[in-house]
């Protein structure tokens, strides 16, 4: 059942129990409605008590009923919360460790509310490009003043139930249980039992000494920080409704109205896209949720370089063991000092306590012999991107690591399954490629072979998550997902240099379109040398992919970015603002004139259709492939690993709000251009079915 009823020495006690965070789905809704209606007609109840089972007084609506006719089915949740409302008994929330969004709205709606300490409140909707829907901002300014409601609801984080409770003239909670929180909430429910009338939150006035100054300084902050999503201001606007309207259903419309018109924006659709998307990439099609799982007390890494560093660092945050092994004391020393100084970063600014760093450092040990890692349940290696140094490296771990041990690389672009064959256990082999900084950087690249167990990628799966990471599974190929995609990406911008822009006019239109940063001055930050490397492998491997030779002309005067001091860019030393580069447009024009090529005015328009439509038609391919299992797997690569807009919601879920029929239109009209490569921009067989069947990747 999705929500039980008894009644101990007359008080019901009716408790959610819909795992994992007792989501108000629509059988647990039903539940708490019949236990009210039961309780109103037993004449030996005395009051009643809602709580949660498990982890979570509740987390709110339950996800899995998002879209479908059970989520806004009789009793929904305003519904609900009229009935506890209207309850002739006096109706007490038991708050315990979550309670967020509908959770939080429906006990604003009870008579009274006790929580334990350490509770997290919140209204999180605004990070779903939504407000709350059912009261919340009408009836948490009621409780906790303007001010600090409209706090945690335009920024949807957190907050303990101690710290709210520790307010001035706060009205959310009535009491704090210190020890067992059912114990002091049912010896609560006696003492006021007979009390009435019933205090509601609905008859509390909103108050503020200067509302109109406050709320145009929110508006002005809001505004601020908050472009591209619509959500925060609209926050903003429904709480000013509750000041505005002395009577809460008023306001109550008001905020519904809101609600309903920012469900239709295309931000709340992808930010609501993206949700989904980070959840549904830890599900993969054949590989059961059920699956056994292999123990990961012990890591080891192989490589104390940025990379290595940074990977090694995610796993002493998570309380895991790491020895971390070089071939020389001199690299290690510096791998170790590098570790040092970002923790004594964070403890500089606060983010980190001085016990938890010694912590942190206690957990790593360093070593120069592979006999060391006999004993790690998990080995990665992060050394030099050539598979001849992959082969030496994974030689040497299949004589040392013991049997069971998952053997993974931090690859980038290599053939995993090449990898996994310079070993006897090609099963126990997966590639588990980073992004730098690997310690910042949220994305995983989770490489299957072949041969790699089901387990094994179960068991990587779940590490990701331990350490905060979002996975997802990728098949082999050339770059993954996220490599194969932006080298179609970087091409593109190639061409346009080709054509007519400078590297600043393409970065400006990338960033002006949401992109963390262009596509030239990420170059400069990743080094453009990597992409100059892949590119004389690719001259050997696929002679007939074109590319414009500015990169490589680049590359040839040494300019391989920040760590060089000039890239695409200028740079001076110590810091990294890109400066345009006088050098690199005339290296430019000298390359156009050579060619023959008159320079064209391309609009903005152009340019972001081509970078992005390309990452699109190359994301086609890899699902028609098998490379990607789903199309949100894509996007949230995209989101998580290479600063595409949160609020576009990765490559795809923007091509289907652009209509995959106006893609495909765009990209005819590139396919005829001469100085571009026509053969690319064909539709991939996926893309041209979509559009064909007027269906969209989402």
């Amino acid at each position: 059942m999705s929500a039980t009823y008894q009644v101990t020495d007359g008080i019901a006690v009716i408790t959610m129990n819909n795992p994992p965070v007792n989501g108000l789905g629509y059988d647990t809704r039903r539940g708490i409605a019949d236990g009210l209606a039961r309780a109103q007609d037993d004449a030996a109840v005395l009051a009643v008590v809602l709580t949660g089972a498990g982890r979570a007084f509740s987390g709110g609506a339950d996800i899995r009923e998002f879209d479908s006719p059970k989520a806004t089915a009789e009793p929904n949740l305003l519904t609900l919360i009229k009935l506890v409302e209207a309850s002739a008994k006096p109706v007490v929330a038991a708050i315990h460790t979550v309670c967020m969004g509908g959770g939080l709205e429906l006990a604003l709606g009870c008579h009274y509310r006790l929580a334990s300490a350490g509770a997290l409140i919140a209204l999180p909707e605004v990070k779903l490009g939504l407000i709350p829907g059912a009261g919340g901002t009408q009836r948490l300014p009621r409780v906790l003043g303007v001010e600090t409601a409209l706090n945690m609801i335009a920024t949807g984080e957190p907050v303990k139930s101690e710290l709210l409770a520790s307010q001035p003239g706060q009205k959310l909670f009535d009491q704090i249980v210190d020890g067992d929180l059912m114990t002091g909430v049912i010896a609560y429910a006696k003492s006021i039992a007979a009390v009435r009338p019933l205090p509601s939150v609905r008859d509390l006035k909103v108050r503020h000494p200067n509302p109109d100054a406050y709320l145009q300084f929110a508006r002005n902050m809001v505004k601020g920080m908050s472009k591209n999503f619509p959500a925060p201001i609209a926050c903003v606007e429904a709480v000013a409704a509750s000041l505005k309207f002395k009577n809460l259903d008023d306001g109550l419309a008001e905020e519904l109205r809101i609600f309903k018109g920012l469900m239709l924006t295309p931000e709340c659709k992808a930010l609501r896209h993206a949700f989904f998307g980070e959840r549904a990439a830890s599900k993969i099609p054949d590989v059961p949720e059920g699956t056994p799982l292999r123990a990961i007390n012990k890591v080891g890494v192989i490589g104390a370089g940025t990379m290595g560093g940074g990977i090694t660092m995610n796993f002493l945050n998570a309380g895991v063991p790491v020895t971390m092994l070089e071939m020389k004391a001199d690299a290690l020393e510096r791998g170790v000092a590098t570790i040092r100084k970002n923790y004594e970063a964070q403890v500089k600014k606060g983010k980190l306590k001085q016990d938890k760093y010694a912590q942190r450092m206690a957990l790593l040990t360093t070593t120069l012999s592979y006999d060391d890692l006999k004993d790690a349940d998990l080995i990665i290696e992060a050394v030099f991107e050539e598979l001849g140094v992959k082969e030496a490296v994974f030689k040497q771990l299949d004589a040392v690591a013991k049997p069971g041990a998952i053997l993974a690389s931090n690859t980038s672009t290599l053939d995993v399954d090449k990898i996994a064959a310079f070993t006897g256990r090609p099963q126990d082999v997966v590639g588990m490629h980073f992004f730098s900084p690997a310690n910042v950087m949220r994305l995983l690249e989770v490489v299957r072979g072949k041969a790699t167990a089901k387990d094994v990628l179960a068991t990587v799966m779940a590490t990701a998550k331990k350490i905060k990471k979002t996975a997802v599974v990728s098949g082999v190929c050339d770059g993954f997902i996220g490599n194969r995609m932006i080298e179609q990406y970087s091409r593109q911008a190639g061409f346009l240099l080709d054509e007519g822009c400078t590297p600043a006019q393409v970065d400006r239109a990338a960033e002006k379109f949401g992109f963390a940063m262009g596509p030239f001055r990420m170059g400069d930050l990743a080094g453009n040398d990597i992409g100059w490397a892949i590119r004389k492998r690719r001259a050997v491997e696929h002679a007939n992919m074109k590319y414009s030779k500015t990169a490589d002309l680049l590359c040839e005067l040494g300019r391989y970015g920040q760590k060089t001091g000039a890239g695409w860019y200028d740079y001076q030393a110590g810091k990294r603002d890109a400066i345009p580069s006088a050098l690199v447009d005339q290296m430019i024009a000298d390359h156009r004139k050579a060619l023959g090529i008159t320079p064209r005015k391309i609009a903005d328009e152009e340019i972001v259709q081509r970078l992005v439509f390309s990452l699109v038609n190359e994301a086609a391919h890899l699902l028609e492939e098998g490379i990607a299992n789903k199309a949100s797997d894509i996007d949230m690569v995209y989101l998580t690993g290479y600063g595409f807009p949160l609020f576009r919601g990765g490559p795809l879920c923007y091509a289907d709000t652009v209509g995959l029929y106006n893609v495909v239109t765009a990209m005819k009209r590139f396919a005829v251009n001469p100085l571009d490569d026509g053969a690319f921009w064909q539709p991939a067989p996926l893309l041209a079915r979509l559009v064909a069947e007027g269906k969209s990747f989402t």
